[in-house]
């Protein structure tokens, strides 16, 4: 259990493994950051497949660790990892399958190329807690058109795979037990090219916005922390959840 990290003929795998959901938690989002540190410098690599084990590729970060004091650790932790797979130097093919919802969706939204299962579902449920997704407010306006993006964090309610690929943030569907050959076929057609070649074509497709993200996610990071949690809902959200009860917001 915990994160695997291997590299192979070029194509490297980062897979999470913390069953049954694999849900973030503080040590999970440190493991990834440091098999990313790892990965990045290995000389052999060309291409990274971010995948998990299980049906479900993630549920999110742990909604205990959300709640104060956790949530000062909890939230610089998430956006610094995303942070990383967005600053990872060669191309990511994310393999997703099942349930891929809140800071799991969050993290495959860095990746370059998406192979999703037919029945994957992604979704930022974050706003039926009374809170949103940091990383998704910066990421995904970017990945999917404003207006379903907009949708996704206001609504909560997921998107399946279809309609994901339909706009473009799935590169490939594939049988829900296929998706794992399929990301490892796409990984070793570029891994075939110039470690080089792809080093150089990654910065220049990441474009003039790379620059900016980490200061966005820092932005963003700096409303959830200090405006959003000083509030009642938030907490009010968060504590509902973990007690399994309907929350009571402010103003009702």
């Amino acid at each position: 259990m915990g994160v695997i990290a291997a590299v192979d003929d070029g194509v490297g795998r980062l897979t999470l493994s913390f069953p049954p959901l694999n849900i973030l938690t503080r040590g999970a989002l440190a493991e990834v950051r440091g098999a990313l540190t790892g990965l990045a410098a290995e000389p052999r690599l060309r291409v990274l497949v971010l995948g998990a084990e299980g049906k479900h590729f993630s549920a999110g970060a742990d909604v205990g660790e959300h709640l104060p004091p956790h949530h000062l650790t909890l939230i610089p932790d998430f956006l610094e990892t995303v942070a990383a797979l967005d600053a990872f130097p060669l191309p990511v093919i994310a393999a997703v399958r099942g349930k891929c919802l809140g800071g799991g969706f969050e993290l495959v939204q860095p990746a370059d190329l998406i192979v999703a299962g037919e029945s994957a579902a992604f979704g930022q449920p974050e706003i039926v807690l009374g809170v949103f997704p940091p990383a998704a407010a910066v990421l995904l306006p970017e990945r999917l058109p404003p207006g379903l993006a907009a949708k996704v964090i206001y609504s909560g309610d997921p998107i399946s795979a279809v309609e994901a690929e339909r706009c473009g943030f799935v590169t490939r569907l594939a049988p829900d037990d296929a998706v794992d050959d399929v990301a490892l076929e796409l990984a070793q057609r570029i891994a075939r090219h110039s470690s080089v070649a792809l080093r150089a074509a990654k910065r220049a497709l990441r474009g003039p916005g790379a620059e900016a993200r980490p200061a966005a996610l820092r932005r963003a990071g700096h409303v959830y922390l200090h405006e959003l949690m000083d509030t009642h809902d938030a907490v009010e959200g968060l504590r509902a959840f973990t007690e399994k009860r309907q929350p009571v917001w402010s103003h009702t």
